[in-house]
């Protein structure tokens, strides 16, 4: 009951951290003056990701890496079988041409490339989360320079020029809350792990992934619900590009993280590229460039086989 407890207050200060750390950095960035552009691909990517990032980190470090593994994995994973799901079952939402120009391309790159590196040796290296780093960062300069178009302003009731102390509290509360919310999750995962002797791979795949994923899910919903297409396809998968070259590759860089768990090898990384592919053909079909509700019972499907899968596996 106890890790049930800190699994929930985990997960609530992970979103109250991350929705505190997004404002302070939306913020800040419009106090320098930074266009919107580049608050959207940089600041407000690494904030809605932060959660992913925090715990992943701290996993590895901790000495369970199938939790940073499975928590990213899971994430992008619950990202497209899940928040995507629901999102186009409430309203449909139409693809813009950078999707198979650019976003889609690049999401499967980055999860080739993370497949390569871990799949052959088992373990992702401090050199690995280098190039994976740098990859996200050419592909950012990219969208800066030349897809300008592609990337929308996502959340503009965030874009609130805040006083300077309130941005300077919220950056040190979403801080706290984040290595709190992280250091609760992971104690209650893994006792949940425990009791219930399941690995560390499952809840980190299945609770923890979907936990972290839990700010998208609601951003997404509320902006259906209001008839606001603010969440697009493109900003998924963008969340799934950065979760893997960013939060792995940093995570890589300040201790290597080494597979215990085979099964997520041998299962879960072919779910994630299975369902990372998938999306090319729903996008095409039947309709062209646009998700409909069918798309997204398609996908729960998809994500409640694999779910399913991973526990009695």
């Amino acid at each position: 009951m106890l890790n049930f407890l800190f699994i929930a207050l985990g997960l609530v200060l992970l979103i109250i951290g991350g929705n505190w750390l997004l404002k302070s950095a939306v913020a800040l960035s419009l106090r320098l003056n930074i266009p919107k552009i580049v608050i959207g691909m940089t600041v407000v990517s690494f904030a809605t990701s932060a959660p992913e990032l925090i715990v992943s980190i701290k996993s590895a470090l901790d000495g369970f890496p199938d939790l940073a593994l499975g928590n990213v994995v899971g994430s992008n994973i619950a990202n497209l079988g899940l928040v995507l799901a629901i999102t186009v079952i409430l309203g449909h939402i139409d693809v813009k041409r950078s999707f198979y120009t650019t976003d889609w391309p690049v999401m499967m790159l980055a999860s080739l490339l993370f497949f390569g590196f871990l799949y052959f040796d088992g373990e992702l290296t401090f050199y690995e989360g280098i190039i994976m780093v740098v990859v996200l960062f050419l592909f950012l300069v990219y969208l800066l320079r030349f897809q300008k178009t592609a990337v929308v302003d996502e959340a503009p009731m965030d874009d609130i020029l805040l006083p300077m102390y309130k941005t300077v509290l919220f950056l040190g509360l979403g801080g706290v809350a984040l290595w709190g919310g992280s250091e609760l999750l992971i104690n209650g995962a893994v006792g949940l792990a425990t009791a219930f002797n399941v690995s560390e791979r499952v809840i980190g795949i299945t609770i923890v992934s979907v936990g972290t994923s839990i700010p998208e899910l609601a951003a997404s919903v509320i902006a259906v619900l209001k008839k606001e297409k603010a969440i697009s396809l493109g900003n998924l998968i963008g969340s799934n590009i950065f979760n893997l070259l960013a939060v792995l590759g940093i995570t890589a860089i300040i201790t290597p993280i080494k597979v215990v768990d085979q099964t997520l090898l041998t299962n879960d990384i072919f779910w994630m590229l299975g369902i990372s592919f998938l999306i090319l053909p729903l996008v095409f079909f039947p309709k062209g460039l646009r998700l409909g509700w069918r798309d997204g019972i398609v996908l729960l499907l998809v994500y409640t086989a694999f779910v399913f899968i991973t526990i009695n596996k």
